[in-house]
């Protein structure tokens, strides 16, 4: 299986298809309001109003004056039951007798039907940490892992009425991606050519934030980032997984210092036969080359002896 078939089923593999059918059908819309500074001092003017002719009434024993008095007050009270303020970062969610009527994202006062329910709703951008899992990688070896999710709201009707707790519906699914993405990759690929948890940390990231997005969905969430926050070996087998990385690293380094070295040894040869400073035959080539191969991937410094005779002696 090839790299890009690998991504590609992963990302089929990831989407929920079970959410799809408890995706709720209402969405969010506007609420209608009315601007709610004007109906504030209109209902202030009909409270003071009531009270005036209320108070003349009582005094003068006029009875139409108190009824029609008592009358404003409960209006305006009634009234002013209906101003809605709305803080920055917030929503509110209105209900009418059960039935979704809207939404208030509008800063500021606002005036909504006082028979209907106002339910707040944070806007903000949260970020949740997934608890450490102790899970096998694609490899069987158990790793621990955990990431950072960064959320916010983005459709309030779905957020209440598509969930039942959507902080918390958040939160678990988000584990859930994280678990089945570590179960899909192994920890460390080992130059293998396939994407692995520790060297291909932005491909991962991308694949578990779209995961994860695709799986809040029906909770009106949007996912703003995903990101790795542990990653290691389980404290049973990291000891033997270290010096599995301390070998692979010696070997690595090595493999470089003779390369280098035999690229040294090449060049002075062809420097030597170019230029014409020396004819050396196979069997002096060759022990130049030993010599020279010692003294380039020696991991101590090297003693040198001074011929002081011929090339041969």
């Amino acid at each position: 299986m090839t790299t890009t078939e690998r991504i590609s089923g992963g990302a089929d593999a990831a989407r929920p298809r079970g959410l799809e059918d408890g995706t709720p059908r209402v969405s969010e819309y506007a609420a209608a309001v009315l601007p709610g500074w004007l109906v504030f001092w209109i209902d202030a003017a009909v409270l003071i109003i009531g009270i005036t002719l209320l108070g003349m009434g009582i005094s003068s024993r006029g009875t139409p004056q108190i009824v029609v008095g008592a009358i404003l007050i409960a209006a305006a009270l009634a009234m002013g039951a209906g101003l809605t303020p709305v803080s920055p970062g917030e929503a509110r969610v209105v209900q009418l007798l059960g039935r979704y009527t809207g939404t208030l994202r509008a800063q500021g006062l606002q005036w909504v039907s006082p028979l209907t329910t106002r339910r707040r709703v944070s806007t903000r951008i949260r970020n949740d940490e997934t608890r450490p899992a102790k899970v096998n990688d694609a490899d069987g070896n158990p790793i621990e892992i955990a990431a950072v999710l960064v959320w916010q709201v983005a459709d309030t009707a779905k957020a209440l009425f598509g969930v039942d707790n959507f902080a918390q519906f958040v939160g678990i699914q988000a584990e859930t991606a994280v678990r089945r993405l570590a179960g899909s990759y192994p920890y460390d690929a080992h130059g293998g050519g396939t994407l692995s948890l520790r060297e291909n940390a932005d491909e991962i990231t991308g694949m578990l934030a779209a995961e994860v997005a695709e799986r809040v969905r029906p909770a009106g969430v949007r996912v703003i980032e995903a990101r790795l926050t542990r990653l290691a070996y389980a404290p049973e087998i990291a000891h033997a997984m270290l010096r599995r990385q301390q070998a692979g690293a010696v070997v690595a380094a090595r493999q470089r210092i003779v390369d280098g070295a035999v690229g040294m040894v090449e060049a002075a040869l062809a420097r030597l036969s170019i230029d014409g400073i020396v004819d050396l035959d196979e069997e002096r080539k060759a022990a130049m080359v030993s010599n020279m191969l010692v003294v380039l991937c020696s991991e101590q410094a090297t003693q040198p002896v001074v011929n002081t005779g011929t090339l041969y002696q």
